[in-house]
């Protein structure tokens, strides 16, 4: 916050372009300030059957996607709260593969490393790791090699019930994951 500046001027310069979802967890009073301000309100309350966040992506693929096919949305609050939450949150990342959606929390940051691709993640050391994991998503990882790690893979199977790469280092800055299987990748974040 700059120092003579008032909450509802903080509020202006981020307001949101639209807000879209059930609306159930919204105030009515947040609800009609923002449309005060010209911000779009899509009312998706009849849909129960996806998340808001769900909605907001499909949003955004429909609106920006074609055109922009390099597209990375951040989603903040995405992590720390509700266990179902989290893992709603998850699944939405594996309804959209082919975009590049990123969970952060305070303390971390989740996305999702589709099959069909080599992957080269690239280390900022000032502001991630060195912990971070590489998890199967959906079914076995049969054949998961990483380099850039303490404890690299080498065609390792990985498996919910079996051995899962969690509590790993990075020791690189680019560490490389190729997998016949969906990973989710998390690392953590340094705070000040």
């Amino acid at each position: 916050m700059f120092p003579h500046e008032e909450p509802s001027e903080i509020r202006k310069r981020y307001k949101p372009y639209a807000i879209k979802g059930d609306m159930d967890s919204i105030r009515t009073d947040v609800l009609d300030y923002y449309r005060g301000l010209g911000t779009k309100i899509i009312d998706e309350s009849q849909d129960q059957d996806t998340t808001d966040l769900n909605k907001c992506v499909t949003y955004i693929r429909d609106s920006l996607y074609p055109e922009h096919p390099n597209l990375c949305i951040l989603v903040t609050g995405a992590l720390g709260g509700r266990f179902d939450h989290e893992m709603g949150n998850i699944n939405v990342i594996c309804c959209f593969p082919s975009m590049r959606i990123i969970l952060l929390s305070d303390d971390s940051l989740i996305q999702l490393l589709p099959s069909k691709h080599h992957h080269k993640i690239h280390i900022d050391s000032s502001v991630e790791g060195p912990h971070c994991g590489l998890i199967p998503i959906g079914m076995v990882a049969g054949r998961t090699s990483t380099t850039g790690l303490q404890w690299n893979l080498d065609n390792t199977e990985m498996r919910f019930g079996g051995l899962v790469s969690t509590s790993n280092i990075v020791k690189e800055n680019i560490v490389t994951v190729q997998s016949d299987s969906d990973l989710l990748w998390t690392i953590s974040i340094k705070k000040d």
